[in-house]
């Protein structure tokens, strides 16, 4: 064994032990931002909910009081800690589909339009393990607080994630955070390599009339693509039935199976890069005040008026690149004949093919707030505007296409009130593109929530309209635009949801209504398509938790959609997930534990395909899906600030034809099968300095 691979073998026992002796029990989806950009009162997406979390404690003892924000919301939030979802951990959800490994392309199962007025670059199949700005967390903590996970799974997948904040002063917090996703795979051409990292400061000064809200994010993504394997067939071949890594699939060669998670060597596939720098001021005018205590005076500040200026940056690389092409033996090469017959592509002279876009953006906002009730900070108007500049560069085939400069000029308005009670909260958005790139874009949500009471529960009413122009790869000047030339004309969304959450019978219900014009999609491997006529989908989802006796839970997810008008779009009518689970501490004081089975099915449809080199799933309607439920069985609990799961996923899997074996795979994706039996360990662990 030569001296390199000892020294990463070195380092590689030396952070897995360092890991497992200083894990930071990681309150739920700690690292992961809410996705409701306006979060809401009560219950619903409030604190995290239960009797379970992160609360106030005594400062002087060895605990500590964890309260973060988010970029555009003054409330505070607490950690959940309840362990008997794992996906509040894990980054693909449950309600979506992926190609067979962890990291790879994924998307909802569930119709969920992008929505998102403005400009974007339209690489969103990786989506669930960035790191987004509008999602990161700003911290206030009484004591430095440490969270440290780590996670193996079989053939070799891990997943470290560590975060650190503290107050470097009374009115100065800092945090670091980084997570490692590493899987080789269980078929050829499908590893996974994602790093994420994050720093934010966040400044207030002792008058309280100053905010300095700073952070840096990097998303380094590199998935594998493999095309999906060459014929279903091989599955049940007894050839592959010990090692579903020999089958073969459609394109990156011949690769030797590897393990080293110091590796980042990507022959075939996707490698997206994003990198962000923002920085936001605040300045308050209005009237001071203090609390006098027996030892302390504590000043406070009431504003009226705010002004604010963000500034943000950003570089973004998204890359597709196929090098084990020039490896290929002249006596095998399926890779050429591939790309022609799906993407009429030919393989240049040099034998590797990429396809690349790269953005720089620069932006400036400028917003007032005028606070009508100044002991109230969640009432408030907010006007503003913004000044975006884009410059993007464009390969092809590995050759160098025009560039692009575009710039936008957008108008915002925002008011707010959580009323005093805390029993109503109003948000009201709208963002208008007045000039630029998207000129006409304009954006505009509407919500009404209700909390009654922890007992009761809330209801919640929205509405949502956005008129977006086409990502930026429906775009003739970018390097992945490979269909003939066509123009395409803004996509408009109109959604109507409401929800109702019943505390008292442990149930929720909601609804989604979707009215949608223009819509984009993709059919087949590079074919860019819009729907001209108008349709709309209707999606109810309900929730609930059924007690079957002292300790054993079952708890209910089921999701129905309904689409009208004869439009590409094709989605399960009806998805389900329930848990079965028993829910308690086996007589052990600082024992929590959740243990049972986990099923999860949706019925046959015909599902999207996924074209690896745009990045994207595409409609087809000829293969249709029908699988057995996924099954799994899992071991969570906590011990104090110690969590620990312990999961064997993919029972279903199991067959007794030829021998004992989990090797009846199910396939989410046409041509992309799951794992077989896979089983997870994790262990998370919290500390305070």
């Amino acid at each position: 064994m030569n001296k390199k691979k000892i020294h990463n073998a070195f380092l590689l026992v030396t952070l897995c032990l360092f890991t497992i002796l200083v894990q930071a029990q990681k309150p739920s989806n700690v690292l992961r931002g809410m996705g409701n950009k306006f979060p809401t009162s009560g219950g619903s997406s409030g604190s995290g909910g239960g009797n379970d979390s992160l609360r106030a404690r005594n400062k002087f003892e060895d605990s500590v009081t964890v309260t973060f924000y988010f970029l555009d919301s003054s409330r505070g939030y607490k950690y959940d800690s309840s362990i008997n979802d794992f996906t509040k951990w894990y980054p693909i959800p449950s309600t979506h589909v992926y190609l067979g490994n962890s990291g790879v392309a994924t998307h909802s199962i569930l119709f969920s339009p992008l929505g998102k007025a403005g400009w974007d670059p339209g690489f969103h199949a990786l989506d669930v393990y960035k790191w987004k700005l509008e999602n990161i967390k700003f911290y206030n903590t009484t004591r430095p607080y440490t969270v440290l996970g780590y996670m193996l799974a079989s053939r070799a997948e891990q997943m470290i994630e560590i975060l650190h904040t503290q107050n470097i002063r009374p009115g100065w917090n800092f945090s670091l955070n980084y997570r490692l996703i590493n899987s080789p795979g269980f078929f050829r051409n499908q590893k996974t390599n994602h790093n994420n990292y994050l720093f934010t400061s966040w400044y207030q000064s002792h008058s309280k009339r100053y905010n300095n809200y700073f952070a840096l994010l990097g998303n380094q993504l590199q998935s594998g693509e493999n095309g999906g394997i060459t014929s279903t067939r091989d599955l049940d071949s007894i050839d592959y039935a010990k090692d579903r890594f020999l089958i073969p699939t459609q394109i990156g060669g011949d690769p030797a199976y590897g393990t080293d998670f110091f590796s980042t060597t990507l022959y075939t596939g996707n490698r997206y890069r994003e990198f962000n720098v923002l920085l936001r001021q605040q300045f308050d005018f209005g009237r001071k005040d203090s609390v006098v205590t027996d030892s302390t005076v504590i000043p406070l500040f009431f504003p009226r008026l705010r002004f604010e200026h963000t500034f943000k940056s950003g570089k973004y690389s998204y890359q597709f690149k196929d090098f084990s092409i020039a490896d290929i033996k002249q006596n095998n090469v399926p890779d050429s004949t591939w790309y022609k017959d799906h993407y009429n592509v030919m393989i240049p002279y040099s034998r590797q093919l990429q396809f690349r876009d790269q953005w720089k953006e620069i932006s400036n906002d400028f917003s007032i707030y005028q606070f009508p009730d100044a002991t109230n900070q969640h009432q408030f108007i907010k006007a503003g505007a913004e000044i975006q500049l884009l410059r993007g560069n464009f390969y092809k085939d590995s050759l160098s296409l025009p560039s692009a400069s575009l710039y936008n000029f957008m108008a915002h308005g925002e008011y707010r009130n959580l009323t005093k009670n805390k029993k109503w909260d109003l948000v009201a958005f709208g963002k208008l593109y007045l000039g630029g790139y998207n000129s006409g874009d304009y954006h505009a949500f509407l919500s009404l929530e209700r909390w009654f009471s922890q007992k009761t529960g809330s209801f919640q009413l929205g509405f949502e309209n956005s008129n977006r122009s086409p990502s930026f790869n429906f775009d003739v000047r970018s390097g992945f635009y490979l269909d003939q030339g066509k123009t395409f004309n803004k996509e408009n969304t109109t959604h109507l949801f409401g929800s109702v959450l019943l505390q008292k019978l442990k149930m929720g219900l909601s609804a989604d209504y979707y009215l949608i014009g223009n819509y984009l999609y993709l059919k087949n491997y590079y074919l860019l398509e819009q729907e001209k006529t108008i349709f709309n989908v209707v999606r109810i989802n309900a929730y609930k938790t059924f007690t079957l006796g002292k300790h054993w839970n079952l708890v209910s997810e089921v999701y129905v959609q309904q689409k009208t008008g004869n439009v590409n779009l094709n989605f399960p009518a009806l998805y389900t997930r329930n848990r079965l689970m028993y829910e308690g501490n086996l007589g052990f004081k600082n024992l929590k534990i959740a243990m049972g089975l986990e099923a999860r099915y949706h019925i046959p449809y015909k599902a999207d395909k996924y074209s690896p080199v745009l990045g994207q799933f595409f409609y087809q309607d000829s293969l249709t899906i029908s699988n057995l439920p996924d099954v799994h069985a899992f071991l969570h609990f906590r011990i104090k600030s110690f969590k620990a799961y312990l999961r064997a996923e993919n029972l279903n899997t199991a067959r007794l034809k030829g021998g004992f074996k989990f090797n009846n795979n199910n396939m989410l994706v046409p041509g992309y099968p799951t794992p077989g039996l896979l089983i997870r360990f994790g262990v998370l662990w919290s500390f305070v300095n």
